[in-house]
């Protein structure tokens, strides 16, 4: 009979992995909803053109998505991201400006595996919509900041860039292709295909042979306007204000097509140099109207589960913790009792765990043990018979019987 397994960059994620997610969810809930951010879940299936909007130069769209034909005929595709969604989601429902969310979820590109990089991948992020004023920007990449920190980081850099007014860009990309190609021969084969779809991901290189071209390729505040290098000023000064460390790095321009101004990194020095990315973002002023909306601006940022719990590892940092119960109870009288004893002490609040199928004294005990249990409620015929119940400390301390009717007094007094 076949033995049935995970697909290629998949996995399953079990306890007590599976409990640090949560907790990093929640701690960047915390984060983010004591400035204003609330919650916003996406569909996991979006109609193909969302993620087009994207960049239909990036791989992203071209190789990595999960995309095919519904049983309705609809060309459709499992998230990539989750910015395009959310900026579908304003354009749909209309919500208040400037509308501050965020999420938390898993997204899905058909790349290769490798540490940190799975085909299914969960991140957690904010989005803003509907504001232009740099000091927005600063206060996402703050948040950003404060929740790698919070998580016991402190081996993290941030890259700041500014790609200027989409006129900008467009003049910076054109000095850049007419460049690279006039060095194209010296170029690796893979950039030459990049620099045929998209001049500026040739600066993205990570080849050391494309190095030397791209140190002395065009650089983008050459070509920033007025407007933008006042933007990109200002936003420099309010991290400067807050006490946030960073690093200009003009050659930082993000996965996807649809940035404008400032983007940012935040970098793992603990990781490998070509996957060191924990997260970032930017300004995505144009990516609503590309969608049906209206001119409305936009920035935000993504931070990934994977790589940042890497981070954490190698810093020895926000660990897996142990799951555990409060109470144990041990029945040998058949169970019943162990039935009506857990019931009755988790509706009252506490957490509690059983044995099940008439296991003995001794094996009970230690699936007491194994739960990491404070305290473990034992009912022998004896105690049953009198209509008391043995209440013993797991961690050390005289165990004592008390009446049926005082467990909940006993534990309150004891949990407390």
């Amino acid at each position: 009979m076949a033995e049935f397994k995970t697909s290629p960059g998949m996995r399953d994620i079990l306890d007590p992995e599976s409990g640090r997610w949560r907790r990093f969810v929640a701690r960047f809930e915390q984060v983010v909803e004591s400035a204003g951010y609330r919650q916003v879940i996406p569909p996991l299936l979006e109609d193909i053109g969302v993620f087009q909007r994207v960049g239909e130069a990036t791989d992203v769209v071209t190789k990595e998505m999960y995309d095919f034909v519904d049983k309705g005929e609809r060309h459709v595709a499992l998230r990539p991201e989750q910015t395009a969604s959310v900026c579908r989601a304003f354009v749909q429902h209309r919500p208040t400006v400037p509308w501050k969310a965020w999420y938390a979820g898993p997204n899905f590109r058909y790349e290769k595996p490798q540490r940190g990089r799975f085909r299914q991948f969960d991140q957690v992020g904010i989005e803003v919509l509907g504001a232009t004023d740099p000091f927005l920007d600063v206060e996402v990449i703050a948040l950003g900041w404060s929740f790698l920190e919070s998580l016991g980081l402190r081996e993290v850099s941030l890259q700041l860039n500014s790609l200027g007014e989409p006129a900008d860009r467009e003049r910076f990309v054109a000095a850049l292709a007419e460049y690279f190609e006039r060095h194209s021969s010296s170029l690796t084969s893979e950039s030459r295909a990049t620099l045929a779809k998209n001049p500026l991901r040739v600066l993205d290189s990570k080849r050391p042979e494309d190095a030397a071209i791209i140190a002395d390729a065009p650089r983008i505040a050459s070509f920033h306007s007025v407007e933008a290098a006042a933007h990109f000023s200002t936003v420099r000064d309010g991290l400067e204000r807050l006490g946030i460390p960073f690093a200009v790095n003009d050659r930082l321009v993000r996965g996807l097509d649809y940035y404008r101004h400032t983007t940012f990194e935040y970098v793992g020095g603990t990781l490998d140099s070509a996957q060191n990315a924990l997260g970032g973002g930017g300004r995505y002023d144009g990516l609503v109207a590309d969608l049906g909306g209206p001119a409305t601006a936009g920035v935000g940022f993504a931070i990934g589960l994977d790589r940042t719990l890497l981070a954490c590892d190698d810093e020895a940092v926000f660990a897996p913790v142990a799951a555990s119960v409060q109470v144990f109870v041990i029945d040998t009288t058949g169970g019943a009792e162990a039935l009506a004893l857990t019931h009755e002490i988790r509706r009252a609040g506490y957490s509690a765990d059983r044995a099940f199928e008439a296991r003995s004294m001794k094996s009970q005990m230690k699936a007491a043990d194994r739960s990491g249990a404070e305290i473990a409620l034992i009912v022998g015929p004896d105690e049953l018979g009198s209509g008391t119940v043995v209440v013993r400390p797991m961690r050390g301390g005289d165990q004592v019987t008390v009446p049926r009717s005082d467990i909940l007094p006993t534990l309150q007094k004891v949990l407390s």
